[in-house]
């Protein structure tokens, strides 16, 4: 791991060019620092020059003319309408409310990682005629992809919207032999695939299916949290727990991962039902981060011992910084992070190969950036640009990176945090000291920090109007005000 001083910043260092930039009180976990095939930046370079995958360098500033959201709108906008599709149920209300998200309008940020990653990467992996072959010829096509692996009358999952793939459970069922398996007639690639790898700026239905799930994955675990958060609003409009009550809420969460796990399966690649079966995994390890630290905050210290050093600076410990930056990887950055490396391997990158490295480097820092500069504007914001409640951590006894920050300056901060925010007053007084303190701007540091190693990574690939658009979201994510 190197570490340099930063002149902006003296109390922070970079923990590894593929790492955070961690405040100085903090170390990087073994689980949350990312090495790129445990080699440095220069390797990958070396390695794309060996594979005759032509780049230039970095530039400054971003292509002003790739909007992001722009260069797959229309695709974004067939993704949510084709995915409600997948959300009917027996029970009309169960899929009411695992609709409700999907209707108001999101930032989609999860898809559109998946698609531009994609397209970035589409063509440079070893097995991309093959997986393109499949998507022309195989299980890989869009119309196979709703088609069930076992038989409609075993699975028991009505849908009304696919009929023809899905069954109601019915009392009488007799054992009889299956249907006979219809002989599909696949024609194999006749020719050998080029030597030389080449963007073929396309989305395979594979790759189109999997930015549906990543955004299914979302919205259940945000109807998840605000149950566990108590929150009234979501997107500007009543949250789910507050329109149909908590149970509900929490059952149309555990149908949409159901749905998820049976569209991931028909995917056809191991590893990425274990890179998303992972993320669901991450979510709950996160979620019980952050009641442990609401509820048990006595068992941080002891608990984050193994990778913290004995030493200590300042007034926050490293194990809280290691804790907070943990937990932000596995609630926010797992599934964007893992979503990218996903996308690259149904593009046909295989074990190896440095691609999905760079997919998952880019979607871990990116993600660890967003979440920051979330918790910033948690302090900034108002409940109309956030359409959420503002100040909902502190309310919720957290304390993120603007109060950690604060709390260097501000002896005041510590028996506020240590005691969850829940005096009378203590919000406004954290709010007040945030604000009186250099908290925002250090965390918005770090947030840049992260942002420009997930920028610094897509020097491997070769130029593209999605790398662009990859570029512009790392500034756009430090800088937003949603």
């Amino acid at each position: 791991m190197r570490s340099a001083l930063l002149g902006v910043e003296s109390r922070m260092k970079r923990c590894s060019t593929l790492g955070a930039a961690l405040p100085r009180t903090a170390t990087c976990h073994p689980n949350i620092q990312h090495r790129l095939l445990r080699r440095p930046l220069s390797s990958v370079a070396t390695q794309r020059s060996q594979q005759n995958v032509q780049s230039e360098s970095l530039p400054q500033t971003a292509n002003p003319r790739v909007e992001p959201s722009n260069l797959f709108s229309s695709e974004l906008a067939h993704l949510r309408k084709t995915l409600l599709h997948l959300l009917g149920s027996a029970h009309p209300q169960l899929t009411e409310i695992a609709q409700y998200y999907f209707i108001h309008p999101s930032k989609q940020l999860r898809p559109l990682l998946v698609l531009l990653f994609s397209r970035a990467t589409n063509g440079l992996g070893s097995s991309w005629h093959q997986k393109l072959w499949e998507s022309e010829q195989a299980r890989g096509q869009a119309r196979e992809l709703d088609r069930p692996l076992t038989r409609p009358d075993v699975l028991n999952d009505w849908n009304p919207n696919m009929p023809d793939h899905s069954a109601s459970f019915h009392v009488p069922f007799q054992l009889r032999p299956p249907p006979p398996i219809p002989t599909l007639q696949y024609s194999r690639p006749l020719h050998d695939p080029p030597a030389q790898p080449t963007l073929s700026l396309s989305v395979l239905p594979t790759q189109s299916r999997l930015a549906q799930i990543v955004e299914m994955i979302h919205v259940a675990s945000l109807l998840h949290d605000d149950v566990l958060d108590v929150s009234p609003l979501r997107r500007g409009a009543p949250s789910a727990p507050a329109l149909f009550g908590n149970k509900l809420s929490v059952l149309a969460g555990d149908f949409l991962l159901g749905r998820t796990s049976a569209a991931l399966s028909r995917l056809g690649e191991y590893e990425v039902v274990e890179l998303i079966a992972g993320v669901i995994a991450n979510l709950v390890e996160g979620e019980l981060l952050q009641l442990r630290e609401v509820y048990a905050p006595d068992s941080i210290d002891g608990a984050e011992a193994s990778f913290v050093p004995s030493s200590s600076h300042g007034r926050v410990s490293q194990a809280r910084w290691n804790l907070y930056l943990k937990k932000t990887y596995l609630k926010t950055a797992s599934l964007m992070a893992k979503g990218a490396r996903a996308a690259v391997v149904l593009g046909g990158t295989r074990e190896g190969e440095v691609w999905k490295e760079v997919a998952y480097a880019y979607g871990r820092n990116l993600g660890i950036a967003f979440q920051l500069v979330d918790d910033i504007l948690d302090y900034e914001a108002g409940d109309d640009v956030l359409g959420k409640p503002g100040g909902a951590d502190l309310k919720l006894g957290l304390a993120t990176g603007p109060a950690l920050f604060a709390w260097e300056e501000h002896d005041d901060m510590g028996p506020l945090i240590e005691r969850k925010f829940e005096g009378p007053g203590d919000v406004e007084l954290a709010r007040h000291l945030v604000r009186n303190s250099s908290g925002v701007e250090r965390t918005r540091e770090l947030a840049r920090q992260h942002a420009q190693q997930a920028k610094d990574v897509l020097s491997a690939l070769p130029d593209s109007d999605a790398k662009e658009a990859l570029e512009q979201l790392t500034e756009r994510v430090v800088l937003r005000k949603w």
